[in-house]
């Protein structure tokens, strides 16, 4: 997907995925609460027929490639990749789509699943500190426009797989969630399987008790989850600390009741799995064990 592209399709879709829906609409316009931040008053102006907006409380608009490029805090070849994962109707129906481009996203073949066995994606699991975890991934063998390659799959509640090694970031199948359900009425949210495996690596020093877990696999999921988040008595978030993990907590704050951020046990670290990889590093440099995660976790919390 190019820019021309992913500006064509409607912005009115791309905000729904979000889970941002108008106050108050027409033929001509719609009008929404920031999504960039909270407000009681709508600011944010969608023009339906130039598929523009603008944010009066700012005073900054554009298209949908500026829209994302701050919501996501992102560039440009960021968010065109974030697209590709997504499936919106108004481009499927595009006319002047790309025969060979929507051939090289969507079609491949899965040649063998199994247990991860490749030294390569051993190693790279062990660069990530979560060599232990693969009772949760396969081993996918998959070819794309003639050409054979591999990586570690995570499967999603659609049949898809999330699929990373140490070159490439991509998803086969239909984008989805993926639920871990083990009959609790406690649920942990994670953005991606890296970070709920670095989670599962230090669950027990956090003496957390059993849980259902989601993983989202893309923040534009937040949508799919809202239904399922009313049936816990309480919810714990572990997202990225950045601009899109901010703006998803908010948005799953306003679903429900009971749900915790629990972002500040690794507050000076992007995410879960890079305050793991740090944690680790400090235990071998230090030649001891790092102070107990659950005193570091309960004296934050404040409690």
């Amino acid at each position: 997907m190019n820019c021309n592209q992913f500006n064509s399709i409607k912005l009115e879709e791309v905000l729904v995925s979000l889970g941002h829906h108008p106050t108050k609409q027409n033929e001509k316009e719609a009008w929404y609460l920031n999504p960039f931040s909270t407000e009681t008053q709508a600011s944010f102006k969608l023009n339906k027929r130039n598929n523009v907006w603008y944010l009066h409380s700012e005073g900054i608009g554009g298209n949908n490639i500026d829209f994302m490029k701050k919501y996501l805090n992102a560039s440009i070849k960021e968010v065109l990749a974030w697209a590709e994962q997504q499936n919106f109707s108004s481009f499927q129906h595009q006319s002047n789509s790309n025969p060979k481009q929507e051939a090289l996203a969507n079609h491949y073949t899965i040649i063998e699943v199994k247990d991860i066995q490749h030294p390569a994606l051993l190693e790279y699991l062990k660069s990530r500190k979560v060599e232990n975890q693969t009772i949760y991934l396969k081993e996918i063998h998959y070819q794309i426009n003639d050409k054979c390659y591999f990586g570690i799959g995570f499967k999603n509640d659609s049949g898809g797989y999330e699929i990373r090694n140490k070159y490439s970031k991509i998803c086969l199948g239909k984008k989805d969630i993926s639920t871990i359900k083990n009959g609790e009425e406690s649920l942990r949210i994670f953005e991606g399987f890296f970070d709920f495996l670095s989670f599962k690596n230090i669950e027990d020093d956090l003496q957390k008790k059993p849980s259902d877990y989601i993983i989202l696999n893309s923040v534009s999921m937040i949508t799919k989850i809202k239904n399922l988040i009313q049936n816990y008595q309480k919810v714990e978030l572990y997202f990225d600390n950045d601009n899109a993990g901010n703006r998803a907590v908010e948005m799953i704050k306003n679903i429900g009741e009971n749900i915790e951020d629990c972002r500040i046990l690794y507050k000076n670290h992007k995410d879960l799995n890079e305050f793991l990889m740090s944690w680790e590093m400090r235990k071998r440099d230090t030649g001891r064990e790092y102070e107990d995660l659950n005193k570091i976790n309960t004296r934050k919390l404040g409690r």
